[in-house]
């Protein structure tokens, strides 16, 4: 399994992409993203993602250029179509947007349809929250393919509906959370079946609705359960609750089409934090209730306490330093693309 520098792999990527046809200003932004992904450590959204972009590109699924549309706004509010275009390109957009709007009116939202997969969410309301806002936002998959049984069920009716929420404050590394809201993000099953490595009890049933740690069973039919293990019901309602966010006020529905087309239904707000409170002095508390929450006693098994956030930009400062590894057979269909568009001696792959 290489290990290979970001920057390395944000050049392979944008380079791929561009040889897929993408435009070079949407390749970076994808690339940039994606990277984004693997040095926060999340390999689920990184590197690995790439060919089945560029796969998706080749099915149509996903249009390079596409347009980007304001269908319906206000002064505080947008909806936006993204005509099939990559994810990253049009809610990176949208975001910025929605932000200009709250700095002007305090508080803004935003809806987008019609866009590939936006990867890690964190990375939008990141955006807001470094221009001294509190952000979140909330995903969903529309009518594409399911992947999560609702608690109590064995059939797969729920996108994996993550959500983000992000804070401003005086840390070093920003203090936020990133969640799927079933029991962990379908692409950690891919990256385990990758790696060929099983996984934890509670992750999925196989097609038969029984418990398995075999990753296999996933792409074999079984569904994802909702977080929260015996308590799933919690993380069941608020994936309703996502679903709703991103699916059904979107405009996108719920439940599958026949294509099985993915497509990402987002809904994204921004609150400015100086409409509330003077902005020093609530960074200054957010830290200060982070250093609180890491001054707790650790219990056994653990050496400390992390405040939301934290372990990714650990992983961030370690991996831009040491590198980042990817998994042999993601490595090797990277190969095999530079092979196909003429790339592989000028990307030494």
């Amino acid at each position: 399994m290489p290990t290979v520098q970001a920057d390395r792999l944000i050049e392979i990527a944008d380079n791929l992409l561009q040889g897929a046809g993408a435009p070079a200003e949407e390749a970076a932004t994808v690339a940039r993203h994606v990277i984004g992904a693997n040095l926060a450590g999340h390999d689920s959204h990184g590197i690995i993602q790439i060919p089945t972009y560029i796969d998706r590109v080749d099915k149509g699924d996903i249009v390079p250029g596409a347009e980007w549309t304001i269908v319906q706004e206000s002064p505080t509010t947008t909806v936006v179509d993204g005509h099939w275009g990559f994810g990253y390109v049009a809610n990176e957009r949208a975001m910025k947007l929605t932000i200009e709007k709250a700095e002007k009116q305090n508080i803004a939202a935003a809806t987008v349809f019609r866009q590939g997969h936006i990867g890690r969410l964190a990375a939008y309301p990141l955006m807001a929250a470094e221009r001294g806002m509190i952000s979140l936002i909330t995903a969903d998959s529309g009518r594409g393919p399911k992947h999560v049984a609702p608690f109590g069920g064995m059939e797969k009716r729920l996108g994996t509906n993550p959500i983000s929420i992000a804070m401003p404050s005086e840390l070093d590394g920003p203090f936020f959370i990133d969640m799927a809201t079933s029991s962990v993000a379908a692409g950690k099953i891919n990256l385990a079946l990758a790696r060929g490595s099983d996984i934890p009890t509670g992750w999925i049933l196989d097609k038969d609705g029984q418990a398995t740690t075999n990753p296999a069973d996933f792409k074999a039919g079984g569904p994802l359960l909702p977080l929260g293990g015996t308590e799933g019901y919690k993380g069941y309602g608020l994936s309703a609750m996502v679903e709703i966010f991103s699916g059904i006020l979107t405009g996108l529905g719920h439940g599958v089409e026949p294509t099985g087309k993915h497509n990402d239904g987002c809904f994204m707000a921004c609150f400015k934090v100086e409409a509330f409170r003077d902005l020093k002095t609530f960074k200054a508390e957010v830290a200060e209730f982070a250093h609180y929450l890491k001054n707790t006693m650790p219990a056994e098994g653990f050496e400390e306490v992390l405040y939301p956030g934290e372990i990714e930009h650990r992983n961030e400062v370690s991996r831009g330093k040491d590198g980042i590894a990817v998994e042999d057979s993601t490595w090797e269909k990277l190969t095999a693309l530079a092979e196909k568009y003429g790339m592989r001696e000028k990307l030494g792959l």
